[in-house]
């Protein structure tokens, strides 16, 4: 075994990624799945079907037989219950969480925001995109006695509010700091809390807030902004984030960090004038 295989190799890792259908999701399992982990995509039934996403894998990575799937609610108690327990009886006891759901719902300028839906973007990011896995999570690692490693996605918003998405801005702000509290309640027991923001990347659901024409790849307005803003002068692609979530992941790698959100934005958060 090389040195680099001995640090970053994830032999008999089991990893549990929520969100799973999802674009950075999806890339963060390729990457974890090339280290040699397995994987269980955790997904809604909706929207983007999780078993569609475990055939993507399957195809792109040839890792039949380390890539799981299971169908759930991650903002429901009982159904994130269930879920672990299916996982488990899936690929074993899994030791690492990457928190993957989240998303935004709402642009406006705040004196029109419309409560509910604000409302909807803090449980889908905060409660659904972290809080109720993380405590199903947690519970079962310290009853087991396992040590065990969670990622989660935080933001650019995280750091600095963006224009017309206050929901989201706060979601994320909340995500960062339940990354350093959850860091430091659970070292005790062995577990790593730790996040990545990733800067500006194309998915689903902000791909028209930037991209004007895909034939041409004209950018909005909003698009030409965050370029000029990045001193890489480009959005991120998914393959940027591989690196670091193997890196956070592996306990020979990182076993000593927590607490941290790791920015992956092309020096976005450096910007002055």
């Amino acid at each position: 075994m090389s040195y680099t295989d001995e640090l970053f190799g994830l032999q008999g890792v089991k990893v549990v990624i929520t969100g799973g259908a999802g674009v950075i999701p999806g890339a963060m399992a390729e990457a974890l799945l090339g280290a040699g982990a397995e994987v269980c995509l955790w997904g809604r039934g909706t929207g983007h079907p999780v078993q569609e996403a475990v055939d993507r894998l399957v195809e792109s990575t040839g890792a039949a037989g380390r890539v799981f799937g299971v169908t759930v609610d991650t903002g429901d108690e009982s159904s994130v219950e269930a879920a672990l327990q299916q996982t488990v009886a899936q690929m074993g006891p899994p030791t690492a969480l990457i928190n993957g759901v989240g998303g935004n719902k709402t642009k406006s300028a705040f004196p029109e925001t419309d409560v509910p839906l604000f409302e909807e973007v803090l449980v889908m990011n905060v409660m659904a995109g972290l809080v109720v896995p993380t405590k199903i999570f947690s519970r079962y690692w310290i009853a087991n006695k396992l040590q065990a490693s969670i990622i989660n996605l935080a933001s650019m918003a995280s750091y600095i509010p963006l224009s017309g998405v206050a929901a989201y801005g706060a979601a994320k702000a909340a995500v960062m700091n339940l990354t350093l509290a959850n860091a430091r309640e659970f070292a005790q027991h062995g577990i790593r809390v730790n996040a990545i923001a990733p800067g500006f990347f194309l998915g689903y659901q902000n791909r028209s807030l930037l991209i004007k024409d895909d034939a041409t790849g004209e950018l909005t307005d909003r698009g030409k902004a965050i370029i000029a803003h990045t001193p890489f002068g480009r959005f991120g692609n998914v393959d940027d984030l591989k690196g670091t979530t193997v890196y956070l992941v592996s306990q020979k790698a990182s076993g000593f960090i927590t607490g941290v959100t790791v920015p992956i934005d092309g020096g976005y958060l450096t910007h002055n004038v």
